[in-house]
């Protein structure tokens, strides 16, 4: 068969919606996956997990993705949290908010979402073939005609692309989809890694790397008014080459850009869950009238790993088995100021092959938002990671995907 009413390129979550959405509403519809296997970037997603959403309310979610995030009020109308957890109740899959915040199949499981899905699609007589990387798409008079594959032509009027964008290049990530979308005609933002581990240059936090501090304070060390605001806190986890951890890999996403231009972007880092100077040195006090014989070590290890204790007193030439009582003056304030806000310059990153997400894609503004079609080519419609939309860790991403595939599906 090579009519179709509806062809759909690439299988991650929003295009794996998107064909059911299609079939559902009686379309003949072909998904095509140019790897040997459908979904291989949705069974990694969050650990392998499959965090699917969040429970944030449309407003807020919205603004979780910046200023483009209102382009989604159409696509979360039609498939918000609650609708996406009734969606996959229905097709066999129990989810559940362990947390009160993150959605999950109750699986934790990325697997069951994947079966399921796969099952729906052959219950609604998709045809699917994998293995067909898609070389051009065919208009005539600005109006989908067909769509090429390495070894077929498959002809329709109606076109998904769900082909992703650069980010897990080892699962397939190539953007092959945006070379085809400039032919047509599309514009594409500037493409950035997102949601990766940043470089550091600074060392000392790799002698850290077994310790994760939780609820770290990350902020722009900048006068630069485009990046000085920039603020997120979360667990972090300390590398050989820099940082990671969940408040990295949101940072990440504004950093990224940034580094094009200044190479170098220096930041602050409150290790001590939110702890400023004066409430570190009461602790330390406080600390010092139980026991006027501890040692720094010992004061500080209710709020920081020893290993980090370690390296902040190195920075200061102090030796953490002292006193602070014996400790000069300088190096006391030294000290106490490093541990409110940890100095940290961020110069690079491993680009797209650690990169979770892509910031960019086709401009939103060449897209109808109310049908996901595009405004250029008639018959051509976006979903999920391809087009100018990427949000942070947490389900985000994820529910995008399935709503914009949903959206343009139907």
């Amino acid at each position: 068969m090579t009519n179709y009413d509806m062809v759909v390129v690439g299988s991650g979550a929003a295009g794996l919606i998107a064909a059911i959405q299609s079939a559902q509403n009686g379309n003949t519809t072909l998904l095509l996956e140019k790897l040997p296997q459908l979904a291989s970037k949705l069974k990694a997603t969050g650990g392998g997990r499959c965090n699917l959403s969040n429970t944030l309310e449309t407003e807020s979610f919205m603004k979780s993705f910046g200023k483009n995030g209102k382009f989604m009020r159409d696509a979360l109308e039609v498939l918000d949290y609650k609708q996406l957890m009734v969606f996959f109740k229905n097709i066999g899959v129990d989810t559940h908010i362990p947390d009160g915040f993150r959605i999950f199949p109750i699986t934790h499981n990325s697997t069951t979402i994947i079966d399921a899905l796969k099952n729906e699609l052959l219950k609604l007589n998709v045809t699917i073939q994998t293995n067909q990387k898609v070389e051009k798409i065919i208009q005539k008079e600005n109006q989908v005609v067909s769509i090429k594959t390495q070894n077929n032509i498959y002809n329709t009027n109606k076109i998904i692309l769900a082909t992703g964008g650069l980010g897990y290049p080892t699962l397939g990530a190539t953007g092959d989809g945006y070379e085809i979308v400039k032919e047509l005609g599309h514009t594409i933002t500037n493409i950035y890694p997102a949601m990766m581990p940043l470089h550091t240059l600074e060392s000392w936090q790799s002698n850290c790397t077994a310790d994760t501090i939780a609820k770290a304070t990350i902020k722009v060390d900048s006068k630069e008014n485009k990046i000085k605001k920039l603020k997120a806190t979360g667990d972090l986890i300390f590398t050989k080459k820099g940082l990671r951890g969940p408040v990295i890999l949101d940072f990440a996403r504004e950093i990224t850009p940034h580094l094009d231009t200044f190479k170098e972007v220096p930041i602050l880092i409150n290790l001590t869950k939110g702890m400023n100077e004066d409430d570190i040195l009461q602790h330390i006090k406080n600390k010092t009238l139980k026991n006027p014989q501890s040692s720094i070590g010992e004061q500080l290890e209710k709020i920081l790993p020893i290993s980090v204790i370690k390296e902040l007193c190195n920075l200061c030439q102090i030796n953490p088995s002292q006193t602070f009582k014996n400790v000069n003056g300088i190096s006391k304030n030294k000290l106490i100021k490093l541990l409110a806000w940890t100095p940290f310059t961020i110069n690079g990153h491993d680009g797209f092959d650690k990169a979770m997400i892509t910031r960019g894609g086709v401009s939103l503004k060449e897209i109808d938002p109310k049908t996901m079609e595009s405004k250029i080519i008639h018959g051509l419609y976006f979903a999920g990671e391809i087009v100018d939309l990427d949000g942070p860790c947490g389900g985000y991403n994820l529910q995008w995907a399935f709503s914009s595939g949903f959206l343009a599906g139907r």
